[in-house]
Order: structure tokens, then C-alpha cells, then sequence
């Protein structure tokens, strides 16, 4: 299995990171990409080893790092990502996106950051991987704004609705399905089980959004094993094939392959 969104770099797992990646590993996880929150979770990133897991990074802004004075303007952030990401080291630009969910005083910045690294994306041929809370209406506007037929990304966690989804899908976007689809309540599973096993990847998002049985714990790239589970279970499959056709796209998406 791939899981194609985790913070495993942070320090939340800096106690017992080694029996982490061991759990990872007897679970299945050979890959791992890690999505970044701001430039200096590059360093962060080259400190996770382990002989059976290939790491991945990413490179971007996290849209709650963006602050309107606090951050580079748009040309000294694209130059800035272009630099770091142009690496050959770097799977994807992200994650970037919008969040409304924290805070509403940065929205006109935000977009802008994500404008910034849709275009990045598009000029080094990389995926772009989008967080998205409460403000999915303008995510999908801008990147239909930014879509000239090179753009792809991912929309992780996915949770919108049937339409958003197929909107999202007709964008050129893959839905990273995580934790939540696990949720009794939430509803995803629902939604997901009317959409494109083939536009679907799986990831935790940890140490967020741990899956049923674990929610409430930290998250772990073992706990992917839970949501591969439930989410064979909404397409009528076994656990390996679930797998194969889920890490297949990954591997299309993030090398093209």
C-alpha cells in the first residue's frame, strides 16, 4: 500500500518513529509522501529512514501558514517554490490549497499562494495536492481558472458531495481517501461509493483523522490498512485488489508510471 499524504516527519512521532515504520511496514505501506506545511519541513523530511519504505517529499506552503505581511509575495514564492521544488527529490508541490475553517482575514492571500502553485505545478510537469476546508466552491474555481490541460492534482481528504467530486475528477483531480470515510456519521463513505474507484488514492493524513477503529488516537501510515479496508468493503472487493488499483494510480499520478 501507498500512503500518499503524511505528516510522519513532524514530531509527533520523533518518540517511537522506528516502531511506527516497523507497524508500516507488516502492514503492507511501501511508500510514503510527505506533504509539507512550510519550506523548513524539507529538513525535517530528509530525518525519516527506514530500508523497507521509500519516502517521498513535497514541497509548498500550507494554506494556515499564509499570512497576509507574514508570508513572500507572489513573485518571491514562486521563485522560492520553483527553486525547491525542481529538485529531483520532489514528488509534488503541496500542499497548498484554502482553509475558511481557522480563519477568514486571509482568504485574498490564500488564493493567490494557491495560484502560485498551480502554476509551478504545471511548469515542472508535478502534481498539485490541495487541502480544502469550507471553501470548496472557489479550490474548484481556481483551479478551472488555472487548468490549461497540464494541470493535475489531488484533493485530499476528500469530503464534498457526488457533485464536487465529479467536478473535481472532470478538473483533471484525484480524491485522496482518508480516515474519514471510516466515520459513521460523516457521510463519505456515501459519496464515495458513487465515484471512479480509478480516480481514488489512499493516505492518512497523520498524525490527523485516524480511522475507525483508532479515531480519536494519532494517526499512523499502519492505520491505512483500516481505511483500505472499509473502503473495499464500499466497492465490493478484496483488500489486494483494493490495493493494486489504488497504488497503480498513485504511482501514475505522483510519476507517471
Amino acid at each position: 500500500m501507498i500512503d500518499t499524504h503524511s505528516h510522519i516527519y513532524l514530531k509527533h512521532f520523533d518518540k517511537d518513529i522506528s516502531e511506527v515504520l516497523e507497524r508500516a511496514t507488516k502492514s503492507g505501506v511501501t511508500d510514503i509522501y510527505m506533504p509539507a506545511i512550510d519550506f523548513g519541513s524539507l529538513d525535517q523530511m530528509d530525518k525519516r529512514h527506514h530500508p523497507d519504505i521509500t519516502f517521498h517529499k513535497m514541497a509548498g506552503i500550507h494554506p494556515c501558514e499564509v499570512r497576509t505581511g507574514g508570508t513572500l509575495s507572489g513573485d518571491e514564492l514562486t521563485e522560492a517554490l520553483t527553486l525547491r521544488s525542481s529538485k529531483q527529490d520532489i514528488a509534488a508541490i503541496g500542499e497548498t490549497g484554502l482553509d475558511y475553517y481557522w480563519s477568514r482575514d486571509h482568504i485574498p492571500t490564500q488564493m493567490e499562494s494557491l495560484r502560485r502553485h498551480c502554476e509551478v505545478a504545471k511548469n515542472l510537469g508535478k502534481p498539485v495536492v490541495l487541502h480544502n476546508r469550507e471553501s470548496t466552491p472557489d479550490l474548484l474555481d481556481i483551479v478551472e481558472e488555472q487548468q490549461d490541460g497540464s494541470l493535475t492534482g489531488i484533493w485530499h481528504c476528500f469530503n464534498g458531495s457526488e457533485e464536487e467530486g465529479r467536478r473535481a475528477i472532470d478538473l483533471n483531480l484525484y480524491l485522496g481517501i482518508g480516515g474519514v470515510v471510516t466515520f459513521k456519521n460523516a457521510g463519505v463513505d456515501r459519496v464515495v461509493q458513487k465515484l471512479p474507484l480509478e480516480r481514488m488514492i489512499l493516505e492518512t493524513d497523520a498524525p490527523y483523522l485516524a480511522p475507525v477503529p483508532r479515531r480519536g488516537k494519532r494517526n499512523e501510515p499502519s492505520y491505512l490498512a483500516y481505511t483500505a479496508q472499509r473502503l473495499a468493503e464500499l466497492f465490493d472487493l478484496s483488500v489486494d485488489e483494493l490495493d493494486r488499483i489504488t497504488t497503480q494510480t498513485a504511482r501514475r499520478i505522483f510519476h507517471g508510471s
